[in-house]
């Protein structure tokens, strides 16, 4: 007796595009993490965020961050054309809504990485997106992480490790959670690319619908 799936009613969907929201406290290595995953050649659409804080000298505009101005940031956001924008350490940050949804529209998979805060946002107005909590081993080791990078003034640094330690608490928010060990990079990329395989193989795939 044929039992294949034309005989039985089964009819496997075509997989859907993910919406993929990479969060984790300020120094874990979400940078980090992007770049390895960016020359892994892994397919994915990464979108670059908009800020309104200065550049830094290691960083290139339109790859690191999409810098603007407080006017320009403000425009957008008065035109509807974030899908989410939240104001992290005195600088605004936001996601381009257009390149998420034109992304998504051509069947890709689309990775955002983005503060807990615009996390909390994106879950609230697009469920069924993929969240990943990028975590230190420990906020010891994070401390050091923060320390060596000499981007924050004394002040600066205790307010992140604090809103670090208050960040811990919304793991329950996520869908999954990778610790970013020193030196072990290419273990992150694998488990997120394993997180990605196994919503890729879901009886009842996501379906994202942007807002």
């Amino acid at each position: 007796m044929n039992s294949g799936p034309e005989r039985s009613g089964f009819r496997p969907e075509s997989s859907s595009p993910l919406l993929i929201v990479l969060s984790g406290p300020s120094g874990v290595g979400k940078d980090a993490v992007l770049n390895r995953l960016k020359e892994s050649g892994y397919p994915l659409y990464y979108v670059v965020t908009l800020t309104t804080r200065p550049q830094r000298d290691s960083e290139q505009d339109m790859v690191d961050y999409h810098f603007v101005s407080a006017d320009e940031y403000h425009d957008m956001l008065a035109r509807n054309e974030l899908l989410e924008s939240a104001n992290v350490y005195g600088n605004w940050y936001g996601v381009p809504r257009a390149a998420v949804k034109e992304a998504l529209d051509r069947g890709e998979d689309v990775i955002i990485k983005i503060d807990i805060q615009g996390a909390a946002t994106i879950k609230q107005t697009v469920p069924e997106a993929v969240f990943i909590f990028l975590t230190p081993p420990s906020i010891e080791e994070l401390t050091a992480r923060l320390t060596q990078r000499l981007t924050e003034s004394t002040a600066d640094l205790a307010l992140r490790l604090e809103t670090a330690r208050e960040e811990m608490e919304q793991l329950s928010r996520f869908d999954y959670i990778v610790v970013n060990h020193s030196g072990e990079l290419d273990r992150v990329v694998s488990s997120i690319q394993a997180i990605i395989t196994a919503e890729k193989c879901r009886v009842t795939p996501r379906r994202i619908a942007l807002p």
